[in-house]
């Protein structure tokens, strides 16, 4: 099969064709080269391979895009050896566009395209053709495949994608800066021709700016560009393909330009002079006028640093700048005084707070200004002598007395005289009161240094011809100190005195109190009162250091026979004249434990080393109560249930009730006391009296030998006292319904040697001194306290 294709757009493109040459009645084999299909042996023979004979070979087909024709595009032809023209073949088509786009003579083999192709949309199509026996539909030859190429023509404009474009230039910027670099694209094959090839020109925006033809990167073209002349620039770019030639097609994009500000030009003040009034009431630190230098430029390059440069303006006033208005700020560092200076000269200069060297040959980027201040006369207020007055008064002085002056005098030239008064809202006004024309301060009653030592006032001071006009002063009034308060003793602390204190044993050391002050009040002397007798108990020593020693007299307290004891210390000072006061101590007596330096009761140290709180103490207190009630309702309980009369059936009437009670030995003395039943009288007086240990006898008996108890309770009936309690027995209502066995023992009497007791034996008192008994310990505490007792009744 051979496959033929015309165009007469397109010189160039010829028509391939590929005969299969095979053996065959109408077909030639040349002899002098041997074919695909043969092969040559050694011995210069050919040998012949016989294969299915093969019709067409394809290669490609080429079809010109955006055809607008009114016939159809010839695109090529398809034939098949086996075609004899007869029409018994058929050739068919199919692939991408086959039947729609593409369609083929079934007869003839002729290719043609229906509809205007754009290569920029789809390059090529791929197709199957065969050619078929018509009348059996078997296939001729096998399926062959081909390809149509759209050939490209210069159908599209170059385009920008990104347009338009904004780019930004620093101003005096050199010839040939880089500005910004564009790039268009065209649709048309790169690869064929030069319908994609593009060349870059400027329509606008010469002569400030070029670009470069081929990459597109525009740059600066003129020198010196200033910003302050001209800030933005419009510069507009053409594209066009076909290499620039005349009908290539062309697009073309905008940029706009911005030039960028450096610091090119220097402040300027519109004017070299300036005048400004000030008056003289302006307050210091206020500002009282501005100045302005005008910059061209931008941002930090504006910026603007003001100074005053001479001394006589430096002294008086200062200026700064204010960021937002650029402006220079003039401010008043101290008081104006029109009756001293009434002008004042300022240099001020302005200078760029960011310069670029770059730029150094243009000058020093600063200029001056002279600024002229004329000050204004006011009527101003009085003016005090003094910023401040301290004065000072002593205490209890009569009403009326002077404290001091003040002065204000009127600064204007007309010397208007001045009014003094007190400010009312103050509570100054109720101790002093001041002179209207003088200014003199006087009390209005009796100051109290102790109740206040200073007072502050306020002194306000007015101009007769303008009151309006005020200005105030503080004084402040120290009250001196008089001797007027009695000392007094400082009883913070409680005095305590040990039973087991000593003669001489220092029990508190005494300090005194005054409410005058440190220079009448700094040295103190103590006495008992002289006419007081003496007392027996407690002795005072004065320390000639302020403080005072309170000494024991005699030997051992006893808090249940006197707890509280009452001393009066005279106090004197050390002023002018002295003063003198009698305090009160009271001393609590109470057994002591000694704790390092610190001495405390008993129950206070129990409770102090226990560490309880009060709710503690509260919450033991309330548990033993109900412990006791729980107890005496069982009690109650056990008694109130109801006895048998009979214990045991061996018990007919008689109980004998058994006590088993051991002894103390000889010390004691109180587990059963046979004086009971010797001595009816004492047995009554021991009956409610055991538990209460007797008494030291106040009286002093002459002296005799001793007798032994024994001998005096012998006098005593003993049938008698039996008796008595017999009857007592029988008339008891509380005892049981049944009889009740009572013993008593009855040694007899008139031994002649009498107890060997060492309790009832007569002896000499030991001269031995129990006081060490005490550095023992609180264990040998009592026993030290019977011993000294019985030494005490000795003495006595």
């Amino acid at each position: 099969m051979r496959i033929s294709t015309t165009s007469c757009l397109c010189p160039f493109l010829v028509c391939l064709c590929f005969i299969q040459r095979c053996y065959g009645a109408s077909h030639h084999i040349p002899t002098k080269v041997p074919s695909k299909n043969q092969t040559k042996l050694a011995n210069g023979e050919t040998e012949v391979h016989h294969r299915p004979k093969r019709g067409w070979i394809w290669n490609q087909f080429f079809v010109l895009e955006e055809h607008m024709g009114p016939d159809a595009q010839y695109v090529g032809k398809l034939h098949s050896n086996s075609d004899k023209g007869d029409g018994s073949v058929r050739y068919i088509l199919s692939g991408e566009g086959a039947g729609t786009i593409f369609i083929i003579n079934e007869e003839t083999g002729d290719i043609h395209a229906t509809k205007s192709l754009d290569r920029e949309r789809k390059t090529h199509y791929v197709l199957h053709a065969q050619a078929l026996d018509r009348n059996t539909e078997e296939a001729l030859e096998p399926k062959s495949e081909f390809i149509i190429k759209v050939q490209d023509i210069n159908d599209n404009a170059p385009k920008f994608p990104d347009g338009p474009f904004v780019a930004t230039v620093p101003e005096m910027s050199e010839v040939g800066t880089s500005v910004l670099q564009v790039t268009a694209t065209d649709a048309d094959d790169p690869t064929y021709g030069n319908s994609a090839r593009i060349v870059y020109s400027i329509l606008q925006g010469q002569p400030y700016f070029s670009v470069d033809p081929k990459t597109g990167i525009i740059r600066t073209a003129l020198a010196n560009m200033d910003r302050e002349a001209r800030e933005h620039y419009t510069v507009v770019i053409q594209a066009k393909d076909m290499a620039g030639q005349v009908g290539g097609l062309s697009g073309s994009t905008t940029i706009n330009i911005t030039l960028t500000d450096v610091n090119d030009n220097p402040p300027t003040f519109p004017q070299k002079n300036y005048q400004l009034y000030v008056p003289e009431s302006a307050q210091v630190g206020k500002p009282v006028g501005k100045i302005k230098a005008n910059d061209e430029d931008l941002g930090v390059n504006a910026d603007i640093k003001y100074s005053i440069i001479n001394s006589e303006g430096a002294n008086m006033f200062s200026i700064s700048t204010d960021r937002d208005t650029r402006e220079g700020i003039i401010s008043l560092k101290k008081p104006l005084n029109y009756e001293r200076k009434k002008t004042y000269t300022l240099h001020i200069e302005g200078t760029n707070t960011h310069v670029d060297p770059r730029f150094s040959y243009l000058g020093s980027f600063k200029d001056t200004a002279t600024l002229k201040i004329t000050v204004g006369d006011v009527d101003e207020a009085p003016i005090f002598s003094m910023d401040y007055y301290i004065m000072d008064v002593y205490e209890n002085v009569p009403s009326g007395t002077e404290v001091g002056m003040v002065t204000a005098r009127d600064p204007d030239s007309r010397n208007s005289p001045v009014r003094y008064f007190l400010d009312s809202k103050e509570e100054g006004v109720r101790y002093f009161r001041i002179e209207e024309n003088s200014g003199l301060i006087r009390t209005t009653q009796p100051l109290d240094r102790e109740a206040m030592p200073w007072h502050n006032i306020t002194v306000m001071a007015s101009e007769v011809d303008s009151p309006s006009l005020l200005s105030h002063v503080p004084v402040t009034v120290q009250v001196l100190d008089v001797n007027d308060n009695p000392p007094e003793i400082a009883t913070d602390e409680e005095v305590i005195v040990c039973e087991s204190s000593r003669p001489g044993q220092l029990i508190q050391t005494v300090t005194a109190v005054d409410k005058d002050d440190f220079a009448n009040g700094q040295r103190f002397s103590f006495a008992l009162p002289s006419q007081l007798p003496v007392n027996p108990n407690f002795t005072l020593k004065d320390n000639e250091d302020s403080t005072a020693s309170i000494l024991a007299r005699r030997r051992r307290f006893n808090h249940l026979t006197q707890e509280l004891y009452e001393l009066p210390i005279v106090v004197w000072d050390g002023g002018e004249p002295s003063l003198s006061g009698t305090s009160t101590l009271t001393l609590r007596v109470c057994p002591c434990q000694s704790y390092g330096k610190v001495r405390m009761c008993q129950g206070e140290a129990f409770l102090s080393s226990a560490g309880l709180s009060t709710g503690a103490l509260i919450a033991i207190l309330l548990c033993i109560v109900i412990l006791l009630a729980i107890v005496v309702l069982f009690i109650t309980l056990r008694r109130s249930k109801k006895e048998p009369l009979i214990i045991s059936e061996e018990d007919i009437r008689e109980n004998v009730v058994t006590y088993d009670d051991e002894g103390g030995g000889e010390a004691d003395t109180e587990a059963f006391d046979i004086i009971a039943l010797r001595n009816p009288a004492a047995a009554e007086e021991l009956k409610f009296r055991r538990d209460v240990r007797p008494e030291t006898r106040k009286h002093v008996d002459p002296p005799r030998s001793r007798r032994s108890p024994s001998v005096e309770l012998d006098e005593v009936d003993v049938h008698e006292f039996i008796k008595q309690r017999l009857v007592e027995a029988d008339m008891d209502t509380s005892v049981p319904p049944y009889d009740s066995l009572q013993t008593y023992a009855y040694e007899g009497q008139g031994s002649p040697t009498g107890s060997i007791s060492p309790l009832d034996s007569p002896g000499t008192q030991s001269e031995q001194d129990y006081n060490y008994l005490d550095d023992w310990g609180p264990e040998f505490q009592k026993l030290a306290e019977l011993y000294g007792e019985a030494e005490s009744d000795v003495t006595t």
